[in-house]
């Protein structure tokens, strides 16, 4: 599977608004235990989300695959590329590094076509829903990143506390993260940030938000992280440039568009609050 190929979570939330109501249910059944019933036999698929297998199989066409044995193998593959490590990685970009002479160039070449990739699968309905969320007083701010993703949920909180009250970053340690959880609100807003290797401290976070009926936004990778079973938005972003690491750009770049426009829609509050600043 390409880096241009969606994964089958991406294919399930793209496809979401033309599902029948028993395609949706073979659907949260798979998001739900994602993606191991994917990877049993039809029947079994079947039986685990409480639909025909009839039905998995029209769920299956729905998601463009001919057949569930090339839905299985983009599964397959999909792990693969899910769980490959730097090291891994580190195999093409050496490979990459000897056919091409200017690092610098193509770097930048990748991380611009993946920018631009990112921008036209989110889909603008969404990235406004997400941007108000973010604007609106009345709801808790929350925010809260993994290993390599912190640093911009850092960068999101540092810029969000200037523009309305009631922001806080979530603690990267579990058990300062669990005290600070007891105070998140039905209804509060949450952004995640969470790409591969996904952060399995994250997702327990994010079963404890649902079950606080938090509203849930998820920044991830164009493999889509396990937490989107629980997020109500999900924006993915491209971050695979054929090199040891994967280049964070893109969801960089959103980061800040989201700060951008969710400080337009709050600019009452924004702009009282920053002239404050100003003045002090």
């Amino acid at each position: 599977m390409t880096v241009e190929s969606p994964s089958v979570e991406a294919r399930i939330h793209e496809a979401n608004h033309r599902l029948t109501a028993a395609e949706k249910r073979a659907a949260r059944g798979l998001l739900a235990n994602y993606p191991t019933i994917g990877l049993a036999p039809v029947a079994e698929f079947a039986q685990q989300s409480g639909a025909s297998a009839a039905t998995v199989l029209r769920f299956i066409a729905q998601l463009g695959f001919k057949s569930y044995p090339d839905f299985q193998r983009c599964l397959r593959e999909e792990l693969e590329e899910r769980a490959k490590s730097p090291l891994q990685r580190s195999l093409a970009a050496v490979r990459h590094q000897t056919a091409i002479g200017d690092f610098l160039g193509d770097f930048f070449s990748q991380v611009t076509s993946n920018m631009h990739a990112s921008a036209a699968r989110i889909p603008t309905s969404e990235f406004e829903a997400a941007s108000a969320r973010l604007a609106d007083l009345k709801r808790g701010c929350h925010i809260v990143g993994g290993r390599f993703t912190d640093a911009m949920a850092s960068y999101m909180e540092a810029h969000l506390r200037l523009v309305r009250p009631g922001v806080r970053r979530l603690d990267g340690r579990p058990a300062a993260r669990n005290d600070q959880l007891l105070d998140i609100r039905a209804d509060d807003t949450v952004v995640l940030f969470d790409i591969r290797r996904y952060d399995a401290d994250l997702l327990e976070v994010a079963a404890s938000l649902a079950a606080r009926r938090a509203f849930m936004v998820l920044i991830t990778d164009e493999w889509i992280s396990p937490l989107s079973r629980y997020a109500k938005i999900v924006l993915p972003c491209r971050i695979a440039v054929d090199r040891t690491w994967d280049a964070n750009t893109a969801i960089f770049a959103l980061t800040e568009a989201l700060i951008a426009r969710a400080t337009e829609l709050a600019w009452p509050s924004a702009e009282k609050r920053m002239g404050s600043v100003e003045h002090n």
